[in-house]
């Protein structure tokens, strides 16, 4: 079974091929052993050991949330309907009082 050390970005920092027997926490020691981090508390805050399917399942959960909220985000409604070179030309005051075009 194929056990992958998730960093807090859910970036896969290192895999191994484990027998299935091994399980989670026979995957946390021999990374834990491989980062040389004693204490459990260290490595939690750290990283993140799961399996292959594990990883896949929430990645991909994770993308469709992100898709459906970017669905919902519909930043073009909010642009001006017009360009920069259609709006009409403004008569207004530099900081001495100057007319000026703007």
């Amino acid at each position: 079974m194929k056990f992958l050390l998730v960093d807090n970005y859910d970036n896969i920092n290192t895999t191994v091929e484990l027998g299935s027997n091994v399980g989670l926490s026979g995957a946390k020691t021999y990374f834990k052993g491989m980062k040389q981090l004693p204490k459990d508390k260290d490595f939690d805050n750290l990283w993140r050991v799961m399996t292959e399917q594990e990883y896949d399942g929430q990645f991909k959960a994770t993308l469709q949330n992100r898709q459906m909220d970017n669905m919902k985000y519909k930043w073009w409604e909010e642009e001006e309907s017009y360009l920069d070179w259609e709006a009409p030309i403004t008569q207004s005051e530099d900081e001495n009082g100057r007319q000026t075009e703007g």
